[in-house]
Parts: structure tokens; C-alpha cells; sequence
């Protein structure tokens, strides 16, 4: 595949970006050398390769739920700039 302008400007104008004309050289250069790697690695027999799954022999490194006490909301609100009750006043944000 022929990396050209058209494309540049193309892939460019998806991904939201603008280049000068020195770095569309750069940029041109660098994809043509990301698909040569990708034709070489076409040429790779990968028929009895197992896809993978996880980077690394770990598996489920996740920590076990675990039910802890927690502060009451009369804590939570003791060093509130600013309360309402049981709830946290906070500046408005988002106006019409």
C-alpha cells in the first residue's frame, strides 16, 4: 500500500489532527515503515499459535470483596465547606 498526501490528509482529518508539510514527510515515512513490519509479520506461520489472552501467567489478580465499616454521614460532612442536610453543597456548575 502507497502512503501518499491524499492518505495523510485523510487519516489526519479522522483522527482530528493538523500537520505542517515537514511533518507529513515524517509521518508518511513512519507509516510505511509500520506496514512493512505488519507485511512481514503476514509472512509469519501462525497456524498452531495460541491467541493471547493475558500479558502475563497471572490470572483473576483481582482482591476478594470484603465488607469494612465505613464513616456516617455525619462524618463525611464534618469538614464540609458547605451541607444541606445529608448532602454536600457544592458551587453550580453547569448553567442554562
Amino acid at each position: 500500500m502507497k502512503i501518499d498526501d491524499q492518505m495523510i490528509e485523510k487519516i489526519s482529518g479522522l483522527a482530528c489532527l493538523e500537520f505542517r508539510e515537514e511533518e507529513k514527510e515524517k509521518i508518511r515515512q513512519d507509516l510505511e515503515q509500520i506496514l512493512t513490519f505488519v507485511e512481514k509479520l503476514k509472512e509469519m506461520d501462525t497456524k498452531d499459535v495460541e491467541p493471547l489472552v493475558y500479558l502475563s501467567e497471572r490470572t483473576d489478580v483481582l482482591r476478594e470483596d470484603r465488607v469494612v465499616s465505613s464513616i456516617s454521614h455525619e462524618e463525611a460532612l464534618l469538614n464540609a465547606p458547605g451541607k444541606s442536610g445529608r448532602f454536600f453543597k457544592v458551587p453550580k456548575v453547569i448553567r442554562k
